[in-house]
C-alpha cells in the first residue's frame, strides 16, 4: 500500500479498478489545515487523463503491472510488433498505447513494455536514441532570421530542429523524453 506522501511522477497506482500512471505531481501545504497532493494522471488502459487531489492520510494500491524487456520488430498500419527477449514470444501493441514513442522506434531497438493482466499497456524507450537524418535543407549563411537552427527529418519521419551544421546522412542523438536534438554522433 502507498500513502499520499509516496506519490511522485511516474508512480503507477490502481484507481477505480484501472491502472494509472502519475504524470504531474504537486505538494501543497497551506498555512492552515491539512496538506494536500494534487496529481495529474493517465489511465493506462484508455489513455484518458484525470486530475485528483488527495490528503495526507489517503492510501493507494500499487498497480499489478509487469515490465518486460522486448525488442521492436516492425510496424504494420496501427500495430507495432514486439518480441520478448527471454522467451521469444511476440506481442502486438496498438498505436494509441505507443503514442509519441512511434517517432523514435527503429527495428531491433530494445524497449521496456508494461503489461497489465497480460495485455501490453505502455512502452518505455531508452532515454537517448541515435537516428539518421534523411532530409536536411542547406542552411543559408547570412540568414538573419535570428534562429540558429533548421528543421530536419530523421529515418522514422520525425521532424525536429537542429544546428545548421547537421546535414543529410548524419547520425544524431535525440532525447526521447523531449524530442530534442542532443548531439551529432560520429
Amino acid at each position: 500500500m502507498y500513502n499520499a506522501s509516496d506519490l511522485r511522477k511516474g508512480l503507477k497506482i490502481m484507481m477505480d479498478g484501472d491502472p494509472y500512471i502519475i504524470s504531474e505531481f504537486e505538494f501543497n501545504k497551506p498555512g492552515k489545515g491539512q496538506a494536500h497532493y494534487r496529481c495529474k494522471m493517465r489511465n493506462l488502459i484508455t489513455g484518458n487523463s484525470a486530475e485528483r487531489t488527495y490528503r495526507s492520510g489517503d492510501k493507494f494500491e500499487p498497480a499489478p503491472l509487469e515490465e518486460r524487456n522486448m525488442q521492436f520488430l516492425y510496424s504494420q498500419g496501427n500495430e507495432y510488433h514486439f518480441m520478448d527477449t527471454k522467451d521469444f514470444e511476440q506481442f502486438v501493441v496498438d498505436a494509441e498505447h505507443i503514442g509519441d514513442s512511434a517517432n523514435f522506434l527503429v527495428d531491433n531497438m530494445e524497449v521496456d513494455v508494461l503489461f497489465f493482466k497480460g495485455q501490453p499497456m505502455d512502452v518505455t524507450l531508452p532515454i537517448f536514441v541515435n537516428l539518421t537524418v534523411t532530409q536536411a535543407d542547406p542552411w543559408a549563411k547570412g540568414d538573419t532570421s535570428g534562429t540558429d537552427t533548421k528543421p530536419v527529418t530523421v529515418q522514422t519521419g520525425y521532424i525536429l530542429q537542429v544546428p545548421p551544421f547537421v546535414s543529410e546522412g548524419d547520425k544524431i542523438q535525440i532525447d526521447t523524453r523531449t524530442g530534442a536534438y542532443v548531439t551529432r554522433v560520429k
